[in-house]
């Protein structure tokens, strides 16, 4: 049987994709094939390690330089980032997309409209790829347009592919050196010391978008306990509103 246009490409396609692992351009060379079904904006790689992410390789900024976008990512706002979240709690292999992910009022947090809609902006899709129990590649993609169910479509039908190509990568490209990850901000730090671990987890959830009952639900609580510990979180930190509780995550 003879093979269509669409078959060839493929193969072409593959071989490409094969050839890269390992090299210094293979997240380019990747991207340049999601390109072919996918529209985006702008793209990330990141490795996390024990939950702390690494910066692998991202788009530039429109000045050719590194993204200030993923530096603050790195620095502490991944911590209340959808995906980040859902890798926490079950981090597994697989094609995430925002609406998957976001919890029931993220559109309503300081965190959507003072950091993803205008910088990730208005629609975001991940390739996870479970590496160990310590490891997690994430590859996304973020589009000032709603991504389609067609481009969702293509980009499942590659994520198999995707999977096998991002584990050979990492083994076959041990790293002289650790990824980039920027340091954290003196307020994420902050937030750290001044409150316990309980109060911390619900601060996170809080500013990922969670309602009181979600977060009651997620730690098998009261409704009443969480509305006790934002009333401590605000006390501990002279604050009165959940604006000032992201400005405080956001201080350099």
């Amino acid at each position: 049987m003879t093979p269509t246009l669409q078959e060839i490409a493929w193969h072409r396609t593959f071989g490409i994709l094969i050839g890269a692992i390992g090299q210094p351009n293979f997240w380019q060379t990747v991207v340049r094939r999601v390109s072919d079904v996918l529209h985006f904006d702008n793209w990330v790689a990141l490795l996390f390690e024990d939950g702390r992410p690494y910066l692998l390789d991202e788009s530039p900024a429109e000045d050719g330089g590194p993204d200030p976008l993923f530096q603050d990512y790195l620095r502490g706002i991944y911590l209340i980032d959808p995906f980040y979240r859902v890798n926490c709690e079950q981090a597994q292999s697989g094609l995430f997309q925002l609406r998957d992910v976001a919890p029931d009022c993220f559109e309503q947090t300081d965190y959507y409209q003072r950091y993803f809609h205008l910088n990730v902006v208005a629609d975001e899709i991940q390739f996870n790829c479970r590496i160990d129990e310590r490891r997690l590649v994430c590859l996304s993609f973020g589009s000032r347009t709603s991504i389609s169910n067609d481009e969702v479509a293509h980009l499942a039908l590659f994520q198999p592919w995707m999977q096998a190509l991002i584990d050979q990568h990492i083994a076959h490209s041990p790293q002289a050196e650790p990824p980039l990850r920027a340091p954290s901000h003196h307020g994420l730090e902050t937030l750290r010391t001044a409150l316990t671990p309980r109060e911390f987890d619900i601060c996170q959830l809080m500013l990922s978008g969670h309602s009181s009952k979600r977060i009651a639900d997620l730690l098998v609580i009261s409704v009443d306990t969480v509305k006790t510990h934002r009333r401590h979180i605000y006390s501990k930190l002279g604050i009165n509103t959940q604006s000032e509780l992201f400005s405080s995550l956001l201080s350099p």
